[in-house]
């Protein structure tokens, strides 16, 4: 009998240990993945540079801190967010905690159908109120300002395609 208890205990160790190892290979694969999956990291936040040049193909999007102007850029037709921008919005989030009024404004390009662009500027500027009121700042101390047409030189079209927020 105690044959074939041995050889019961030999099976299910044959078996257990490549479950474990099993296991244990898949959450750390799985670990990886989710480090791998994380999207890459957008153009840094960046304070205080108004100087600094703003190098964004059509398709980059990022956030800057100009001279107390929080400015996102965004990627042509698009009006997601860079990362960083809860970051970012932190000293203008402040202030609204007292009592200052944060104004919203869209900017936008003379190309294409000014109807388009003066909707995207729009939705551009309530993807940016969006994240405001998810940060604690009541609507009420938010003013969105009507979307701007500008007309810049070759190859500055990131400065178009922005939204400020700054402190009233």
């Amino acid at each position: 009998m105690s044959n074939q208890q041995d050889d019961n205990q030999t099976v299910v160790w044959a078996i257990l240990i490549p479950v474990i190892v099993l296991a244990i290979s898949l959450a750390i694969g799985v670990g990886v993945s989710k480090t791998l999956k994380k999207s890459p990291p957008a153009t840094p936040v960046v304070a205080d540079s108004a100087t600094a040049a703003l190098p964004l193909s059509a398709d980059e999007s990022a956030v800057r801190v100009e001279d107390g102007i929080v400015k996102f850029y965004f990627a042509s037709g698009k009006a997601d967010l860079a990362a960083g921008a809860k970051e970012a919005l932190a000293a203008v989030v402040q202030a609204a905690a007292q009592g200052k009024t944060l104004v919203l404004s869209g900017f936008h390009d003379s190309t294409g159908s000014a109807e388009l662009n003066a909707e995207l500027a729009k939705q551009r500027a309530l993807s940016v109120k969006a994240v405001l009121v998810e940060l604690g700042v009541p609507e009420g101390q938010m003013s969105l300002k009507k979307p701007e047409n500008i007309e810049l030189a070759a190859g500055a079209d990131a400065q178009a395609r922005r939204v400020e927020v700054s402190i009233e």
